[in-house]
């Protein structure tokens, strides 16, 4: 048996030797909410390093996301400011320059160019910055830059999540300590591509920026764009990675394989994190689609499972309606023959080759009532297959987003 070459280790976007992080309050929002009041986070390599990153497909993007893929075409960025309060989207021409304004600001105390600098915007979309309290917020974070700051700063980027998701593996390569850490926010309004989330992760191995992108797109396939909690896609949703080198080691070939292991793994974690933290969430759902014409399309019967309504009430019902998963998958627009469908939800088999089997709903309904719950769907029509990851639709999702801006 092969050994498991991971490590899990603490420490977050720090744990990689080469990285400060800082996360402060600066009334953005109320000291009794999440994160205890932090609201604006920096994060620093403090030598150089190669970036890439993964953003939103929506068509209205905020300011700091089309700031962030400008600066970031070279391939190389040493900081990111993140606030929280504000999305700083649809601010207009004023929003624009406020992204501007933190970038400058940020690489001005840190000895940096502006181009150096990435932003990220979490919040609501309209308000305009209070540029007062952020100029000040990071004034005070880059004061309190720390090896030992990986924690405030995964605090300081929350809005509705309740804890922190912070992830970090150890690893080695080549007789080099290799690490790889990652903070990440989200809860609500969580659908690819990707969410509305923020992502940020760091490794103190060299890689040029070309394979560092490759590596982060194939990180983020089976992550951050397999997860859903209400279908709903953001205009600020951005993943990071950041690689300085500092372990000394430069990754190619099989160490590169290696090294993706150990991204996928940070990636998968915080992602799960988003879906087990979704705003009122009490079920984890694995939607498991087998057997369909191509991967491609499995995923997208997985999605449409994953993302229904009537699936989700369900399970938070804990009531074994088969009929609404396999009206989702019909709906999703892939050719199947229902003929053929094997369907297992929380471990009790429910249809096979489409037909209806004899269960307890006793069994069935105490099946459900567990935390994690396992959709497997069986087309019998292909190799392809696919995972999405989900939650429960509650009445304190409706209750919290029906409110949520007053």
């Amino acid at each position: 048996m092969m050994r498991n070459p991971f490590h899990n280790i603490q420490g977050g976007v720090c744990a990689p030797a080469g990285f400060q992080a800082a996360g402060v309050a600066c009334g953005l929002k109320s000291a009794s909410g999440p994160g205890g009041g932090r609201d604006l986070a920096v994060l620093l390599s403090t030598g150089p390093a190669t970036c890439a990153g993964v953003f939103t497909t929506n068509r209205v993007k905020a300011w700091p996301v089309l700031l962030c893929q400008k600066h970031i075409a070279r391939g190389k960025a040493r900081a990111v400011v993140v606030n929280t309060g504000s999305a700083n989207c649809m601010t207009g021409e004023q929003g624009r320059k406020d992204a501007q304004v933190m970038a400058d600001l940020t690489a001005k105390l840190l000895g940096l160019r502006s181009k150096e600098v990435l932003v990220c915007s979490t919040g609501l979309i309209g308000p305009r910055l209070p540029m007062g309290k952020i100029q000040r917020g990071i004034k005070k974070a880059v004061r309190t830059l720390s090896a030992k700051g990986g924690q405030d700063a995964a605090l300081a980027i929350m809005t509705t999540d309740n804890y922190a998701r912070q992830a970090a593996v150890e690893f080695r390569l080549g007789g080099k300590r290799v690490r790889i850490g990652g903070m990440a926010k989200g809860a609500g309004m969580i659908s690819p591509n990707m969410a509305t989330m923020l992502a940020f992760i760091t490794t103190d191995a060299a890689l040029p920026a070309s394979a560092l992108k490759t590596c982060l797109k194939r990180a983020v396939k089976d992550s951050f764009n397999s997860i859903t909690v209400d279908g709903e896609m953001s205009t600020n949703d951005t993943v990071l990675l950041f690689a300085n080198g500092a372990a000394g080691i430069s990754l190619k070939g099989k160490d590169l394989q290696v090294f993706q292991e150990g991204l996928n793994l940070v990636a998968g974690r915080l992602a799960k994190m988003i879906v087990e933290d979704g705003e009122g969430a009490t079920k984890f759902i694995s939607v498991n689609v087998k057997g369909a014409p191509s991967n491609a399309q499995a995923q997208r019967i997985a999605r449409a499972i994953a993302d229904s309504q009537l699936v989700k009430c369900a399970i938070h019902g804990e009531d074994p309606n088969w009929g609404r998963i396999l009206s989702a998958a019909g709906a999703s627009g892939v050719k199947f023959d229902p003929g053929k469908a094997d369907l297992q939800l929380a471990g009790v088999r429910m249809i096979r080759r489409g037909e209806p089997v004899s269960f307890s709903p006793d069994k069935a309904h105490k099946a459900l009532s567990a935390r994690e719950v396992e959709i497997v769907l069986h087309l019998h029509s292909g190799a392809g297959c696919a995972t999405i990851f989900t939650c429960d639709l509650s009445e304190e999702y409706v209750t919290f987003n029906a409110e949520y801006h007053t």
